[in-house]
């Protein structure tokens, strides 16, 4: 076995300044995305279901209905009509 003391390319004998290339193009495409993210006015908003509050009565006992209706049915994503069912088990219903 010979011990080479040239540069070692990464990815399949592609040629190493290639691959500096292809990082420095990589690393200015993340950069771009990241100043737009951070400019951006639509990651300003706080979306309420994941930070920590206060949950009422009823919400609790909305998450917990649909947590035992996925539980019990094996299905991690309720249909709209399963979550309309698991409210109508809660008592709800439309008035008028």
């Amino acid at each position: 076995m010979k011990l080479s003391s040239e540069p070692v390319s990464s990815l399949d004998d592609e040629p190493l300044i290639e691959v500096l290339a292809t990082d420095r193009k990589t690393k200015e495409r993340s950069a771009r995305a990241s100043e737009a993210r951070r400019t951006s006015q639509r990651r300003q908003n706080v979306d309420p279901t994941t930070c920590d509050r206060e949950y009422t009565a009823a919400e609790l006992e909305f998450m917990q209905a649909i947590q035992a209706y996925k539980n019990s049915s094996g299905r991690m994503f309720p249909t709209w009509s399963e979550v309309l069912e698991v409210l109508k088990g809660l008592g709800y219903q439309k008035l008028g």
